[in-house]
């Protein structure tokens, strides 16, 4: 498909608990980026609620696609084409970008655009910087630890993935167990930075390129009960440093595995967890005293948002690599 002139389209995402919307010009411009944080609503539960989370993406999915557009200072007829995420994600979640997405789509004639949530993490980077490869992508999220491989736009191939708890459900475990709100990531980081890894939590590295961490995760519930029935004392400063840097140690070991049999140079670091000083500090580290080019998001893009999701559909719209209106969720969806 020819794409000499701009290509403006109006993303959607609504995989897990932010409402979001965005209208992004040529992959990279973003003309408009909102996004409707339901975290308020789900602290007092202690996680995302599912049915919680459907419910507010209706209620407030047409006031957000509105604002984008009227932030971005658009019309339907300045919009090429309607992306949305397929999945992964929370099913009914989903299916209200989907449906909201399919409709817009059919009343105003434009193509749909269905985009997997991964791949929207990788190109939010490239809202910022144009992606060069080949490159290893570490995507670091509530829901996801991965290691993907990519020599050129949208060809995906994961070497690497948990077998078991991604990282960031890690770290909303570890922080419950320490009294901590949801989301737990963020106060984990906090608290780090001020303790000691004196509790020599296990490192569970695998012999490929994989990652486990609930053999982690319970390691910390278990210590901490055996301290309780002792009665010795602990900070939660140093329990936080030294899970933290357990999870540092793995992420950067089995990284700095695959860059090197792979001999890849750009390094690209996505999704939720991604947003960790801690994590960040160590991988910038690893990457100057190795030559390795390192491209992380800004905070903001790091955690959902639906401009990464126009990001990547960009390339699937000049590739002609469009949705019909059969298009459903899919809570597991290959990258």
């Amino acid at each position: 498909m020819n794409n000499e002139k701009d290509i403006t389209i109006l993303a959607i995402e609504t995989s897990c608990d932010e409402t979001a919307a965005s209208v992004v010009r040529n992959g990279y411009e973003v003309l408009s980026n909102i996004v409707n944080s339901q975290i308020e609503s789900h602290k007092r539960f202690g996680g995302v609620v599912p049915e919680v989370a459907s419910r507010h993406h209706v209620e407030n999915i047409t006031m957000v696609i509105e604002e984008a557009l009227v932030e971005a200072h658009m019309t339907w007829e300045d919009i090429d084409a309607v992306a949305v995420t397929e999945g992964p994600g929370l099913i009914g979640a989903l299916l209200v970008g989907i449906n909201a997405a399919k409709a817009l789509a059919l009343a105003h004639s434009k193509p749909l655009i269905p985009v997997h949530h991964i791949a929207g993490h990788v190109y939010a980077n490239h809202i910022e910087e144009r992606l060069t490869f080949p490159m290893l992508a570490l995507v670091i999220s509530g829901g996801h630890t991965e290691l993907v491989l990519m020599k050129d736009h949208m060809a995906f191939e994961v070497i690497g993935e948990t077998r078991d708890d991604a990282v960031g459900e890690a770290y909303d475990k570890v922080a419950r167990t320490i009294d901590l709100p949801y989301p737990g990531g963020p106060h984990v980081d906090r608290l780090a930075a001020s303790g000691e890894d004196v509790l020599e939590f296990p490192r569970p590295i695998m012999d490929d390129y994989d990652f486990s961490f609930s053999g982690l995760k319970s390691a910390v519930i278990n210590k901490l009960h055996n301290l309780n029935q002792k009665g010795i004392s602990y900070n939660k400063e140093d329990v936080a440093a030294s899970f933290q840097a357990s999870v540092i140690d793995v992420l950067t070991t089995q990284t700095f595995k695959a860059l090197e049999d792979y001999d890849i140079k750009q390094l690209l670091i996505c999704g939720g967890v991604a947003a960790n000083r801690g994590i960040r500090a160590r991988m910038e580290m690893m990457c100057d005293s190795n030559d390795i080019k390192l491209l992380i998001p800004p905070l903001n893009l790091c955690t959902d948002n639906a401009a990464m999701i126009g990001a990547a559909a960009y390339y699937q719209y000049i590739a002609g690599k469009f949705g019909t209106m059969d298009l459903n969720g899919r809570s597991n969806i290959d990258l």
